[in-house]
């Protein structure tokens, strides 16, 4: 199973995100992704055995105890710089919780096995849309995100299933509230 943990987005985040995909990605250019497939990913673990789930959900457990961090939309940012291949919407993360919480994710599930830590910097961001095959994406975004304040509480592990679908398979509320399956 490809792995990885995200934090899910509130419906108002999710609507303002899906107006600036609709406005910023030319579908000749741009693979929107689904409203449903929105998230921040914390820590992409990649293939592992069905086995690391409970690993995971282990780690995501001691974790669930955290406040929910506060976060903003920020600038249209597309990457890799030089050559876009995914158009996305950068998070301002101004009291540096989601930083904190992806660190200490991160070097939890590193700690249990199951994740081998970036060596790049942790940059926030919600992808939107993928370049299409062929297609020369721009290198600047003639919109920008409305301005939009919100909490995100759920940290979620998904499943990565093939055309940016994603299966969440358990989830816990930052704060200490459980869910299973995504629910």
């Amino acid at each position: 199973m490809r792995l990885f943990v995200a934090l899910d987005l509130p419906e108002p985040a999710r609507a303002a995100l899906a107006r600036f995909r609709a406005a910023a990605a030319d579908v000749a250019v741009w693979r929107p992704l689904p409203d449903a497939s929105l998230h921040v990913t914390l820590a992409f673990l990649g293939s592992r055995p069905d086995q690391d789930v409970d690993v995971v959900g282990g780690v995501l457990a001691r974790l669930a105890a955290r406040a929910a961090p506060a976060l903003a939309l920020g600038a249209a940012l597309l990457l890799p710089p030089r050559r876009p291949q995914v158009l996305t919407v950068a998070l301002d993360d101004r009291e540096g919780a989601l930083g904190a919480l992806q660190a200490e994710l991160s070097g939890a599930l590193a700690a249990a096995g199951v994740y081998e830590p970036e060596t790049r910097p942790y940059r926030p961001h919600v992808t939107v849309a993928r370049a299409v095959a062929r297609a020369r994406p721009p290198r600047t975004v003639p919109v920008a995100p409305e301005p939009l304040t919100f909490t995100a509480g759920r940290v979620v592990l998904f499943r990565s299933h093939p055309r940016s679908t994603y299966e969440p398979l358990l989830a816990r509320e930052l704060g200490g509230r459980a869910t299973v399956g995504g629910g």
